[in-house]
Parts: structure tokens; sequence; C-alpha cells
């Protein structure tokens, strides 16, 4: 009986076949992080003190002008470290994704499995983090007397659902990138550092008046999962047109990081 390996369509995310190499996702994603926190003292602490530590530099050099300009009513702090949690999964899954297929290499050239599973262990990745310091901003929360709405049940998840989506296509992209052009392993964490200050991460979404700044934020895919997530527990109502655009600029994110990486892949084990 012979098996014949055929390329899946662009577009097609093999859901099938990702189902039958589930077991990887595991070991994948066990692997790097184990990896990722192996010889440290704090170990799974950092997730949490990264977020925490930006949240506090933030809230000392920006916390008071940024509270007055706005008029924001939450803690800035608290503030800030809602937005950080959520960018935690964008920044360490692009970061991850991003220098995956190459870490890689070895495997890849050695056996047959979907690749879609190597970028997407590297979100999960990142998605860890978040759990470790979505608990800690919890405990804040409480501690600085910050409640939650019911919405929060719907906002959160689909927060976080947005910004996997968002990851997965931005991680897909950049890893068939960095097989290509390894100067991309350069560029990655540049370009995570420069996004961090281009999304309303650690300033509210109408900080700006001017419509260039409007409209950058509004495209921004990683502005509707803010918002989600700041609407959970701000008494504030959530703008419909600009979370709509901001969901389908990551669904198209989303398609344009799937589709090419299906149309390079067939050229990994010999690019890696």
């Amino acid at each position: 009986m012979e098996y014949e390996i055929k390329p899946q369509g662009k577009l097609n995310i093999g859901l099938k076949e990702l189902w039958e190499y589930r077991e990887l996702f595991y070991f994948f994603t066990l692997r790097d992080i184990k990896v990722k926190y192996k010889q440290t003292v704090l170990g799974f602490l950092w997730a949490i003190l990264q977020p925490l530590a930006m949240a506090f530099v933030f809230s000392f050099f920006l916390g008071k002008a940024i509270k007055n300009y706005t008029n924001l009513q939450t803690p800035y702090v608290i503030f800030a470290l809602s937005g950080l949690v959520i960018w935690g999964i964008f920044s360490s899954g692009i970061s991850n994704a991003g220098n995956s297929m190459v870490n890689n290499a070895n495997i890849i050239k050695k056996i047959y499995f979907p690749r879609l599973i190597i970028p997407i262990s590297s979100v999960l990745v990142g998605l860890f983090d978040f759990l470790m310091a979505f608990i800690v901003f919890i405990v804040f929360s409480l501690v600085y007397g910050v409640s939650f709405n019911l919405c929060a049940l719907i906002y959160i998840p689909l927060a976080v659902l947005l910004t996997s989506i968002t990851t997965f296509g931005v991680g897909t992209f950049l890893a068939a990138l960095n097989v290509k052009f390894r100067d991309f392993r350069y560029v990655i964490p540049f370009l995570v550092q420069f996004l961090l200050f281009l999304t309303p991460v650690i300033y509210p979404s109408n900080i700006s008046n001017n419509k260039f700044v409007q409209l950058l934020v509004t495209i921004n895919p990683m502005s509707a999962p803010l918002n989600l997530m700041r609407a959970s527990f701000e008494n504030t109502a959530i703008e419909l047109v600009p979370l709509l655009i901001s969901c389908i600029m990551s669904v198209i994110f989303f398609v344009i990081g799937l589709f090419y990486f299906r149309k390079t892949e067939a050229y990994f084990a010999d690019l890696a």
C-alpha cells in the first residue's frame, strides 16, 4: 500500500490532520515551556513579574499624565496591567512562533507532521504565560477595589480568542519569512517593541483626537481585544464599528499568515 503526502490548500488549516497529530501540541508546548524557563531561579514567576514590573514602571512615569489627559477612572496600574497581560500573548507568541521553524529545523528535516503544529504550539506557550499573569491581575484588581461586570464572562474569553487569532496570523507569517530571510530573527524583537507603543496597551484608545492616530488605532487588530478586556471592568460602552473593524483586521492577518505559510511550507525542509 502506498501513501502520497500532498500539500494542503493554501487556506486550509487542516483541522483533521492536526487532530490526528494532537499529541504533538502537548509535547511541543511542554518542551518550549521547559526550555523557556530552564536554569532560571524564579522559573514560571517570570511570566508574572515581567508584566507586573512594566505596569508599575509605566504607572510611575506615565500614569498621572495619562489619567489627567484622558480622565481615566480606573487606577492606572490596573489599566496598564490589563493591557500588558493581553499583550503578553501577542508579544510572546510572535517572538516564539517567528523563530519556531528555524529552531526546529532538525525535526522538520527528519520526520513528517503538520508544520502548523510548531507555530501553534509557540502561541500556546504565550497563553500559558497569560494564565499565570491573569491570576495576578485578578488579585491586584481586588486589592485596588476594581470589580468586574457580568460581561467579563464573554469579553475576556473573546479578547483572548481574538488575540490568539491575530498572533497566529502574524506568527506564522513571520515564521515562514524567517526561514527564507534570517534577518527577521533580528527584526522580530524590534517589531514587538515598536508595536507596543503603536498599540493602545499603556494608553486608552481615545487618547488622541487626531484622525490619523484614530485610524491607526481602529485598524490595529489588537485594539479590539484590549478594549474588550478593559470593558470587563470599566463602565464605558464599547464602540461597535471600531470593534468590528479591528476584528476584521484580525481575520485578515490570520488569512494572510496561513496563506503565506502554506505557500512556502513545501520548501521548509530545504531552507531551514
